[in-house]
């Protein structure tokens, strides 16, 4: 089966969007799953940074029948159109009988990006799909935030077109992927903002402590980072992906503060700075990271 194109302007799309986004603001744009990505764009699960959890801890004759059921679900939801779709429906009866019997191989060796065998089908998918898939795709620069709690790891992504287009995705750990559209760096800080402190309990800000990386991991970070990084109900980690190496911000929220453990540069011999910071202190952080640079 051929992949969809993914076929846009994306300066058109730009312009509309810009329009679109001054008079609606900050939106939502729609939702997929792993496995729809993975037959919307299937060479995004080895080319794009957004991780696929679901996708990753399934075996290749599970990844055929998840698709087979993704395809049915894009149909459905209008999310693509079909120019063949008696070859569809075969394609789709041919996944469910092999999911019931039960005998087919194992497929441990098929390619993660592979979708249902059979026919080729002419997909086409629409332009708020083919929007997200290509803002993710095209962005020169990007912030990867990680937030680990006891329920496990989730992720978000900021895609930075400019500096009234954001695309914002956040990848949930059973590989449901939500994508929003954001107007302006303040509009996708306070998403990154609140995913990273979700208990909102950034207070207020505290004394600059200077640390190294010696002290890291020696552990002899001094008493009261030292608690906030033991008791932290959520961490974050948080990485500028861009041409050069970005900055690197690790949070730690504990029951009543926040502190932030910021790099100018991996692998810096010095720079670490470390503090526990208000409200204002981390949007303006978290905005300064995502703010597109001034072009000369």
């Amino acid at each position: 089966m051929k992949s969809p194109e993914i076929d846009m302007d994306l300066q058109e799309f730009r312009g509309i969007l810009a329009e679109a986004l001054s008079e609606g603001g900050t939106q939502p744009l729609l939702r997929l799953t792993d496995e729809e990505i993975a037959i919307l764009d299937p060479d995004s699960l080895t080319e794009c940074v957004a991780p696929t959890p679901r996708i990753s801890a399934l075996s290749g004759q599970e990844r055929e029948w998840v698709y087979a059921t993704a395809l049915r679900s894009l149909v459905s939801r209008e999310a693509v159109e079909v120019a063949n779709i008696d070859e569809l429906d075969a394609v789709l009866r041919a996944a469910d009988a092999s999911s019931r019997s039960g005998d087919a191989a194992s497929g441990e060796g098929t390619d993660p990006g592979s979708v249902p065998s059979g026919v080729d089908l002419d997909l086409r998918i629409t332009p708020e799909v083919s929007l997200a898939l290509t803002l993710r795709r095209t962005a020169a620069r990007a912030l990867a935030v990680e937030q680990h709690t006891s329920s496990g790891v989730t992720h978000m992504l900021v895609y930075i077109h400019a500096e009234d287009l954001y695309l914002v995705e956040r990848v949930t750990g059973g590989g449901l992927h939500m994508f929003t559209l954001a107007s302006s760096a303040k509009d996708a800080a306070d998403m990154v903002q609140l995913f990273i402190d979700p208990f909102e309990v950034a207070d207020k800000d505290g004394r600059v402590q200077e640390i190294t990386p010696e002290q890291i991991s020696d552990d002899n970070v001094g008493r009261a980072l030292g608690e906030a990084i033991n008791n932290a109900l959520v961490v974050g980690q948080t990485v500028l992906l861009a041409d050069a190496p970005g900055p690197l911000l690790t949070t730690y929220a504990t029951d009543k503060a926040l502190w932030t453990v910021f790099v100018e540069k991996p692998n810096a011999p010095t720079g670490i700075e470390a503090r526990p910071v208000g409200k204002t202190s981390l949007r303006k952080m978290i905005t300064e990271l995502i703010t597109p640079p001034v072009s000369g």
